[in-house]
């Protein structure tokens, strides 16, 4: 008789660091992204992102808002254990939103900007997949 051993369904060690290592990183991107634009008066923001001196202000503080929702939702909801589940939906939206500022900014030939999109876009699935699928947050007991 052999011995046979079973893979055991808790993701591994390094899986986790490497979630949590993408969503800290999401977090701080997203959120000083999102507070960038909306606490930077709009010609001083306009100097670091032309887009946003050609565009209505409501347009870029609202795209501030999204930023920071997604930034804090990302880490905030599996870190207190509260409704771990809206971190997923976070990494969705996060996702979704890195899709548009590819084209956004292919569109207007801002190429220079695309890798930082590429790369959130990247770290935005893996916390998708990993958080949705292979290491799920179990929601605190209250």
């Amino acid at each position: 008789m052999t011995a046979t051993t079973f893979e055991t369904a808790t993701p591994g060690r390094a899986l986790r660091i490497g979630l949590w290592a993408a969503q800290g990183l999401i977090f701080f991107v997203f959120a000083s992204a999102g507070l960038v634009k909306l606490l930077t008066p709009i010609p001083r923001l306009a100097a670091m992102m032309p887009w946003a001196g050609q565009y209505s202000e409501t347009f870029v503080r609202i795209i501030g808002l999204i930023d920071l929702a997604g930034g804090i939702g990302i880490l905030l909801p599996a870190l207190t254990r509260i409704l771990p589940r809206l971190t997923v939906l976070a990494a969705l939206g996060c996702t979704v939103l890195q899709v548009f500022a590819l084209v956004f900014h292919l569109s207007r030939g801002e190429t220079d900007v695309t890798p930082l999109n590429v790369v959130l876009l990247a770290l935005s699935l893996f916390v998708l997949w990993g958080r949705g699928r292979k290491a799920p947050i179990t929601p605190r007991q209250l």
